[in-house]
């Protein structure tokens, strides 16, 4: 069978695109199935799959619309569905100008990162949102504003029914999906699977059911569940989410997989006297960024041999890792010395006084293919590493178990692999410490943070500034056991291997 080759929506000077770039895999055949299903509901609907791909969603109803850029895909669509129209082309600029209307819509949209989803297509497509009322940021996947663009070419009372990423969940973009399906649907509903959709896609997926266009409704329907069969109609069954309870989660969906109880004992203690955000105590940005790390970063012997003046190395945390067990202390330090670990930063400034011994290196065979790479090239001088800084802490911002705090009384500085934590001064050090140890700071983190994939979450700088950290001494057992339960849930709709559901 061949891959699903999704719409990439890049500019024509893009280089060919991975099948991970594309979003190219396969729709199982039991959400395809279902997706129609729960789209069409007799057989002179018109139904539109606006990104067609192998035209698998056009296989299931014959009387379809498929819109596809790929001229190879647009050619297995004609043979697996001959009766089905096909579109060659941007899915947005055919949308802006098609006069056609349809009775339902479904499919896959690609889900195609901000970086990747660039030029004139792009800058078409929030256009043609924000003409809608919906409007999106730079920061925005394709497949948000593909869902918007869609709804637009729907008759009134149309409905939809799309695979969608689970960063619906938890991205900031996708407030305005929600908030436009909310103000132009009169039911919407959201199906959140814990099992993989796609067993090689490292991304979870999520599925939307949309009804009655043009209409409105104040109420969103959540409805979890571990792992998803063929349905031939939407779920029933669900968390009714009011506009205003999710105006309170900033329209983040993932804080409703835990229980009513969980998410009032974390918003009750937000309230708290006493409940501080990360981000009112601490500034938290990532390290430096050296361009060439294996030329910068250097082991004790290879810095000793080289006769490099210890005036120009400076100690670095290199990765997250490197955070466990504790604080970054002169003794781990020496411990990594001594290790011979590539732990001294190569720190030049702009006045500093080069040696002969500084200059050979940065005359060597490596330093000119470090002074190729994108970063080097575009500063001057090449070899001065901007930003570096020392900062009182250091943040883990990819883990499993969960984010690590750790102080910095060795003075050492860090890449951009962690995140430093500069103290405002409104609380000391061990105090943050204390409160970070906090199980509700740990809820924090999992509800503030995101799932990356591979059991992992992620904590962005902006979402570890959101992390509460309140007194442990606050929390009553019968909290606690909430608290517990939440993390635990959390932990495993995450896929993290050491989850305890308790």
């Amino acid at each position: 069978m061949p891959v699903r080759d999704d719409n990439p929506h890049l500019e024509d000077s893009a280089p060919p695109l991975t099948q991970k770039d594309r979003g190219a895999y396969y729709t199982p055949d039991a959400v395809v199935r279902s997706l129609v299903r729960w789209a069409v509901r007799r057989p002179a609907d018109r139904m539109l799959d606006p990104s067609c791909g192998d035209g698998r969603f056009l296989v299931a109803h014959p009387n379809s619309v498929g819109v596809e850029q790929n001229p190879e895909a647009c050619e297995v669509v004609h043979e697996r569905s001959p009766g089905s129209l096909i579109h060659q082309g941007d899915f947005f600029s055919w949308a802006s100008e098609t006069r056609e209307r349809f009775d339902c819509a479904a499919g896959n949209p690609p889900f195609i990162r901000y970086q990747k989803f660039t030029g004139a297509v792009r800058e078409a497509a929030l256009r043609l949102c924000a003409r809608h009322g919906a409007n999106f940021s730079s920061l925005s996947s394709s497949w948000a504003p593909f869902l918007v663009a869609t709804a637009t070419l729907l008759r009134p009372g149309g409905r939809m029914a799309f695979v969608l990423p689970a960063e619906v969940g938890h991205a900031p973009y996708s407030l305005p999906v929600l908030e436009y399906m909310l103000g132009n649907f009169r039911r919407v509903q959201v199906v959140a699977v814990r099992d993989k959709l796609f067993p090689d896609l490292s991304e979870d997926c999520w599925l939307l059911c949309a009804e009655g266009f043009g209409g409105r409704t104040d109420e969103l329907l959540l409805t979890a569940m571990d792992r998803f069969r063929f349905m031939a109609r939407p779920p029933r069954e669900g968390l009714r989410i009011s506009r205003d309870e999710l105006a309170a989660w900033s329209g983040r969906l993932r804080p409703f997989l835990i229980s009513a109880e969980s998410r009032e004992v974390y918003l009750r203690h937000v309230n708290a006297p006493g409940s501080l955000r990360f981000g009112s105590v601490a500034r938290v940005g990532i390290g430096y960024v050296t361009g060439a790390n294996d030329f910068f970063h250097l082991r004790p012997s290879r810095a000793e041999s080289l006769r490099i003046p210890r005036r120009l190395l400076h100690p670095a945390v290199r990765n997250g890792r490197s955070l466990a067990p504790g604080d970054v202390t002169e003794k781990r330090v020496r411990t990594w010395i001594g290790a011979d670990e590539p732990v001294y930063l190569l720190r030049i400034r702009r006045e500093d006084e080069l040696t002969r011994e500084v200059k050979r290196y940065l005359d060597s065979e490596e330093a000119h293919e470090a002074r190729d790479t994108y970063k080097c090239r575009n500063r001057e001088p090449w070899y001065v590493v901007p930003d570096v800084k020392v900062p009182d802490g250091f943040l883990s911002y990819m883990s499993g178990e969960g984010p690590t705090l750790v102080r910095n009384p060795a003075g050492c500085v860090c890449t951009n692999s962690v995140h430093a934590v500069h103290l405002t001064g409104r609380i000391g050090a061990n105090e943050l410490a204390r409160r970070w140890r906090s199980p509700l700071t740990a809820l924090s983190c999992e509800l503030e943070g995101h799932p990356l994939g591979g059991g992992m979450l992620k904590l962005e700088p902006g979402e570890a500034s959101r992390v509460l950290l309140t007194e442990p001494d606050a929390i009553t057992r019968e909290e606690s056991d909430a608290i517990m339960d939440g993390i635990g849930e959390l932990k495993h709709w995450r896929h993290y291997a050491g989850a305890r559901m308790l």
